[in-house]
């Protein structure tokens, strides 16, 4: 996002107090020369942009940085672990999910509870959601931390910049607003009111990818063009171009679970016949395993519970669960020969429940993919696709959707700032 006024003087200087921001959140700790060179500005440019979000507590020096070489050592730069905090909710059909992040990218509180969210109102569902904000929220204000912005994840389409969930059919929600139902954690009495995003979860979860390798002490993310292909009782996806969400015109883009595999296959929730996610959807994989129930019988009902059941079975070779995720396997690799045959991504990446799945779901949706797309999927001999497993796994849209909350603060940190007398803050 650019700043607004971004062609003015103090346009420019908003501009560069994100640059330098993002720069410490991303590569620190950094010193103020090393933060110069990575976004181009000389010392002197860089040292009252650095002063401004050390007096907003955006940035802290914790002390001298270890030596290099002669000379006295300098201070170098963090992100501060007080102030902003962005807040991540996720309504699943089974569950609700709640985290806080910093501006380190660290989850601070967390919280989740089992829910039986299908077919419910959206009113008891938000109420059951603000409980747990404001359980969340309670945690981190004894920490130094205030909520910048909400981000919520649902599975289904939501309007283009706005907050309502157009159509969420594994929840049974159309037309559903929860911008009102959330008015008491956004807007609470006697505070300013934050940011609320409504986002789908295959999209959020695609934006967490996006974060900088070793941003999670973890192994790295994927290629900027990437498709993520996410699931839980439903299969979502988000198309990544040049690090971008490809919306669409509404964007409604990324309905991978709805298109036809099979045209003539079984009636869909959605009008349709054939489509992805009566052969790979969380119900349909069950099903055909023989495994539907099971989990409720045996008091494993909740979130992820469903997954775990299918991939124990699936570790103690039943062969029907083995079946039955091999024939999810290529329903996948036909619908998502379509797309990289169309968009000619160089990676694919499975996400949510599917990364839990993928030793017994990925050797047949390779084959698909290798047989129905125009290059295959080999990338050591062709420069095709690189299917891979997400790093997060099921965390996938919650974090995304903490990060996402976060995003105004890095993206435009002036409104933090304090006046130019104010003395800069340090420790240590």
């Amino acid at each position: 996002m650019t700043p607004p006024g971004s062609d003015t003087q103090t346009g420019i200087r908003r501009r560069n107090l994100a640059r330098v921001l993002q720069a410490v959140a991303a590569h620190g700790p950094l010193s103020r020369p090393a933060v110069a060179a990575r976004i181009g500005l000389t010392r002197a440019g860089v040292a009252p942009l650095v002063d401004e979000l050390l007096r907003a507590g955006l940035l802290v020096e914790p002390g001298p940085a270890a030596p290099r070489g002669r000379g006295r050592p300098g201070s170098e730069l963090v992100v501060s672990d007080r102030g902003p905090a962005g807040l991540g909710a996720e309504i699943g059909v089974d569950h609700l999910a709640v985290c806080a992040i910093d501006l380190r990218g660290r989850i601070r509180a967390r919280a989740a509870v089992g829910a039986a969210n299908r077919n419910s109102a959206p009113g008891p569902v938000l109420e059951r959601l603000g409980e747990l904000l404001a359980e969340v929220t309670g945690r981190i204000a004894g920490e130094g931390l205030r909520p910048a912005g909400l981000a919520v994840a649902v599975p289904g389409l939501v309007a283009r910049g706005g907050t309502t969930v157009v159509h969420a059919p594994n929840l049974g929600w159309r037309a559903a607003d929860l911008a009102p139902g959330l008015a008491p954690v956004t807007a609470p009495a006697g505070s300013p009111a934050v940011p609320l995003t409504v986002e789908n979860e295959a999209n959020l979860g695609a934006l967490a990818e996006l974060r900088p390798a070793g941003a999670d002490g973890g192994r790295p993310g994927p290629p900027p063009d990437f498709v993520h292909v996410s699931a839980e009782a439903g299969i979502g996806a988000a198309v990544v171009v040049d690090g971008q969400l490809l919306r669409g015109a509404r964007g409604f883009a990324g309905e991978l679970g709805h298109v036809p595999v099979y045209p003539d296959g079984r009636r869909c929730d959605c009008g349709g016949r054939g489509c992805l996610e009566q052969y790979a959807g969380e119900a349909a994989v069950l099903r055909a395993s023989g495994a539907a129930g099971v989990e409720a019988a045996a008091g494993q009902a909740g979130p992820g519970a469903r997954i775990a059941l299918l991939a124990r079975r699936a570790a103690d070779g039943d062969p029907a669960t083995v079946r039955a995720l091999e024939e999810a396997g290529t329903a996948l690799g036909i619908a998502l020969a379509g797309a990289v045959n169309l968009l000619d991504p160089r990676a694919v990446v499975l996400g949510g429940a599917l990364a839990g799945l993928a030793p017994w779901v990925l050797p047949s949706l390779e084959r698909e993919l290798t047989l129905r797309t125009a290059v295959a999927a080999d990338p050591a001999r062709t420069g095709g696709p690189l299917v891979t497993v997400s790093r997060l796994g099921a965390d996938g849209p919650l974090l995304g959707a903490a990060h996402a909350a976060l995003r105004g603060v890095l993206d435009d940190p002036f409104p933090s700032c304090a006046p130019a007398d104010s003395p800069p803050a340090r420790t240590g």
